[in-house]
């Protein structure tokens, strides 16, 4: 899902880069701060950023999942599941 979700960052960052969006913010930023400075909206920044959501995304399902399927493991034993016998028909 990681993959994935690069993949969709990359497409995106195309789509708007291609729009001159980020062109216009760093105008933007360079006329409020008053000065021709760094721009503020760059690959890096955008992709690192991308990657860094995504590890915490990873690290959060990877727990969520743990948690589920000890909830899950919980309550099959409270109740006691389901038994199924399989026999052969003569």
């Amino acid at each position: 899902m990681f993959f994935v979700w690069m993949v969709a960052i990359g497409v995106l960052y195309g789509v708007l880069n291609g729009l001159d969006v980020f062109s216009k913010i760093n105008d933007l930023w360079a006329d409020l701060q008053g000065s021709t400075g760094d721009p503020i909206v760059t690959p890096s920044l955008v992709f690192g950023g991308a990657a860094v959501i995504g590890a915490v995304n990873i690290l959060l399902f990877t727990a969520l999942a743990t948690i589920g399927a000890f909830i899950y493991n919980l309550c099959a034993d409270l109740v006691g599941g389901l038994e199924i016998t399989l026999g052969e028909r003569d």
